[in-house]
């Protein structure tokens, strides 16, 4: 899986293909697993765009708050469409290699789409602030620019932040140790399996994932903590009911995928070396983007509504 070559008096390698390992499986297990991950990455697709195709097919769904919503589900499929599909073959499969070029691209635009995910679930936040403790001035300040502006920098930052990283990650040699302790290409497998020094590009993705993490997850705390003091001052119970119910999926959304992504890109270099760690990244590749999709259907009445509209007519 690599080849020698002659630098400055030393012998080199350079790494053609990594080997994913995945997860360890009998035959008998390996039919099911398959089986399970196609039906939840097909389901995942299936309703992200269906949420894609009742926002853009209601009127009294252009709202920010759904313009947001349309693109989180726009942003999930390419993020579960990245990882998953290889992660299927690989289960059959007894060929489980991946090219160095085909590893660096599947990490650069995971890391882009995770990293954008953390950003716009803190604009998600800040507009239903804006929606909850300024009314008045909502569609003065939420407007179809400024949304639009604020969708941009979700995407710059992941896209910036996902090209200084790998620009670090990329320099690194990795001999003869091809194996990846993973059933993608993360950040964390690639450093543990260096053999040369990763420790600056330890330190810049500690650095780029405590900023992309903390600063949207420090907007999110603010903006609910402003949200929670403006509804607890509403009168009546039916009004700081009808206040939390906007806020509730997104919230629920929120916990959901930092709570599973905070801890894992918090230690870099740490969090790979058991094995029992890529649950813990099931979690948020698989599972998490399956159910967002529910909870935003399940817990909100105008989008429930919305799709009955929108599939009895095309009945």
């Amino acid at each position: 899986s690599s080849f020698f070559y002659r630098m400055g008096g030393r012998n080199e390698t350079k790494v053609m293909y990594f080997i994913l390992l995945g997860f360890p499986t009998t035959a008998e297990q390996q039919l099911l697993l398959f089986s399970a991950l196609l039906l939840v990455y097909l389901l995942t697709v299936l309703e992200n765009f269906l949420v894609i195709l009742t926002i853009r097919n209601n009127h009294s769904l252009q709202k920010p708050m759904y313009f947001f919503l349309g693109n989180l589900s726009f942003l999930e499929i390419w993020y579960v469409s990245v990882i998953e599909p290889k992660m299927i073959v690989d289960v059959l499969s007894g060929d489980k290699r991946i090219s160095f070029q085909g590893c660096m691209t599947q990490l650069h635009f995971f890391v882009t789409f995770i990293c954008t995910e953390y950003v716009l679930l803190a604009a998600m936040a800040y507009d239903r602030f804006v929606a909850i403790c300024k009314p008045l001035r909502y569609p003065l300040i939420m407007n179809h620019r400024f949304c639009a502006q604020l969708l941009a920098g979700c995407w710059m930052c992941g896209l910036t932040t996902s090209s200084i990283k790998l620009s670090f990650i990329a320099r690194l040699s990795f001999c003869d140790m091809d194996k990846i302790n993973h059933y993608f290409c993360d950040i964390s497998p690639l450093l543990n399996i260096s053999c040369s020094d990763p420790s600056w590009a330890v330190l810049v993705d500690f650095i780029l994932a405590l900023l992309v993490i903390m600063v949207p997850l420090c907007t999110v705390v603010a903006s609910y903590i402003c949200i929670l003091f403006t509804v607890l001052k509403i009168p009546s119970s039916q009004g700081r009911q009808k206040a939390f119910s906007t806020c509730s999926s997104h919230l629920t959304v929120v916990v959901l995928f930092y709570s599973t992504t905070l801890f894992t890109y918090a230690h870099p270099k740490l969090m790979y070396t058991y094995s029992a760690n890529k649950l813990v990244s099931v979690l948020y590749t698989v599972v998490v983007p399956l159910l967002n999709p529910l909870i935003y259907c399940l817990r909100n009445k105008e989008v429930r509504s919305a799709m009955r509209r929108t599939f009895t007519c095309r009945r």
